[in-house]
């Protein structure tokens, strides 16, 4: 089970930090990630973090400006958001998978947990 917090709304330039504590099967996946939809849109993966050497990777749009990190003992994924624009304003969704590869994680598909996802609106 993936369970988001953090949901809010700034304005322009503001930060914001989301968290998702897992839960359940957190032995068996070797990533997470942040993905966001805005309305209108299709999902689009944000920010990943592997479990084996810690890569992390990001989508061009948000690099510089939001940084993944994972919280191992207590199992929490945090997203931190800095810089925030309006074009940020989306439905976060944290999501896990178990077999996914570096080149993969932009893949929704790839992914096998979903939270159900938490609101971030930028003005």
């Amino acid at each position: 089970q993936l369970v988001e917090s953090g949901a809010g709304s700034v304005e322009a330039g503001g930060s914001v930090r989301l968290s998702c504590t897992a839960s359940g099967y957190t032995d068996s996946v070797n990533v997470m990630g942040w993905w966001r939809q805005a309305a209108g849109k299709d999902r689009e993966g944000v920010a990943a973090i592997y479990s084996n050497y810690g890569n992390v990777y990001y989508a061009d749009s948000v690099k510089g400006r939001f940084t993944i990190s994972k919280d191992n003992a207590n199992n929490v994924l945090y997203l931190q958001m800095n810089s925030l624009k309006p074009e940020d304003t989306a439905m976060y969704y944290c999501a896990a998978g178990e077999r996914v590869s570096g080149g993969d994680w932009r893949q929704a598909a790839a992914y096998d947990y979903w939270g159900q996802g938490t609101q971030v609106t930028v003005s």
